[in-house]
């Protein structure tokens, strides 16, 4: 018979473990917190790829999306100037036939000039090229005209100072923007 022997009064009393059950209790919360920041770790990493493939995709795209603009671009410049050849076609088919006639007189010489001038008038303002002539009398502006001198108004003249006189040359813009400026004379201040 084995003798009976009292517990250890320590480790019933305050629940005490061993240091070796301590140290297997520190070492499986050790490898608790291993194992989830491995966990976390895998994650991260995983997530890492994914916002790495989010970044290269979203590259390509802007790329694509620069070179499908800049095609754009170059093919309204190309379409643009086409469009202006195309309606300039008439009028050089007129010209030519003008000068295909021998015998014309001046009469026929003026009125195929004429109709000519109107077919290429026509052509311009279907490509947005407005003339510049601004009437007698219109207050000068620095960003349409250039004026080429400045005359002093007969006496008893009713014509205000720094308004047009005269228009020596028309000018042209395209859809508001001058491309020649008219040339004016303008009436001096007195």
């Amino acid at each position: 018979m084995i003798p009976n022997t009292p517990p250890d009064p320590k480790s019933s009393l305050t629940g005490a473990a061993s240091p070796e059950e301590l140290e297997a209790a520190q070492a499986a919360n050790e490898a608790d917190a291993q194992s989830a920041l491995q966990a976390e770790l895998d994650a991260l990493k995983v997530k890492n790829v994914e916002l790495a493939d989010n970044y290269l995709r979203a590259k390509a795209e802007a790329e694509n999306a620069r070179r499908r603009a800049d095609d754009e671009i170059s093919k309204a410049r190309k379409f643009a100037v086409e469009s202006f050849a195309e309606s300039l076609l008439p009028v050089t088919d007129s010209l030519e036939a003008g000068l295909l006639l021998k015998d014309a007189n001046a009469q026929q010489i003026r009125e195929g000039t004429e109709a000519t001038l109107k077919q290429l008038k026509s052509a311009l303002e279907r490509n947005r090229v407005m003339a510049i002539d601004p009437a007698v009398g219109t207050k000068f502006d620095p960003h349409q005209h250039q004026a080429i001198s400045m005359v002093p108004l007969p006496a008893g003249s009713t014509q205000e100072a720094n308004t047009v006189v005269s228009v020596l040359q028309k000018g042209y813009l395209i859809a508001d923007r001058v491309i020649r400026p008219a040339l004016v004379t303008v009436a001096a201040p007195l």
